[in-house]
């Protein structure tokens, strides 16, 4: 019998029926028919895909400035794992299943049983197909394409999976707006710069600040700066 979909006209990309529910988007993630390329999300019984390329110097360049830095302070110095570029991140209990641009995982949130890895079966072991509940932080970078899902949907879901803090990145102005966000009550409160842009951040000790400046070929470059306490 043929397989029935759903079709997204505007992306051409062809969605299982099954996948508008949780458990048939986590079955069609690890069939062979899921897409290799672009980002698509289950956001509480909604699929929502971004199949156009990454703005390089709104997007591409920030993610790889805050991913460098996290690497830095977090995996260098064994406190964890940092996670970009198609990490798929899930939560069944909010209904989620969404790749970040990045992610910070803790050593001592898979020791407690807060998050751990989700087996990819069809691999084999020790492949694995995602990670698994309360995360330590999850950073999204605005798009074009992205705005109202960066901004107003997925802080609402995140904040239901218990993602301890958010960080939200737009560098599509003429001024930088770079926020974290902390879970207080089930809830996210921003966090308050000081007046240099220097943020808390509670999660990571800390504090953090995005900056841009204009290389000799007169393009963005982008440098997430971290200072102690």
């Amino acid at each position: 019998m043929a397989r029935e979909h759903a079709v997204i006209f505007s992306e051409n990309l062809p969605i299982p029926f099954d996948a508008f529910t949780f458990e048939g988007f986590q079955s069609w993630v690890e069939s062979g028919e899921f897409p290799d390329t672009g980002r698509v999300d289950f956001l509480a019984g909604e699929v929502e895909t971004e199949m156009s390329p990454e703005d390089l110097y709104t997007h591409s360049v920030v993610k790889t400035a805050i991913t460098s830095m996290l690497h830095v302070l977090i995996a260098e110095q064994d406190r964890g794992e940092i996670y970009s570029d198609s990490t798929r991140i899930i939560s069944p209990s909010a209904g989620l299943s969404v790749e970040p641009d990045v992610v910070v995982a803790l050593w001592e949130s898979f020791e407690s049983g807060r998050i751990r890895l989700v087996p990819a079966a069809r691999k084999g072991p020790g492949r694995f197909l995602a990670v698994e509940g309360a995360l330590d932080v999850i950073v999204e970078i605005v798009s074009d394409s992205s705005q109202k899902k960066d901004t107003e949907r997925l802080p609402r879901l995140y904040a239901l999976a218990g993602v301890s803090e958010l960080w939200l990145a737009d560098a599509r102005d003429r001024e930088i707006r770079f926020t974290i966000l902390t879970l207080q009550e089930g809830r996210y409160i921003p966090v308050e710069q000081d007046a240099d842009g220097w943020i808390l951040s509670p999660r990571l000790g800390g504090a953090f600040r995005l900056i841009r400046l204009l290389t000799r070929q007169n393009h963005w470059r982008y440098l997430l700066e971290h200072r102690k306490s």
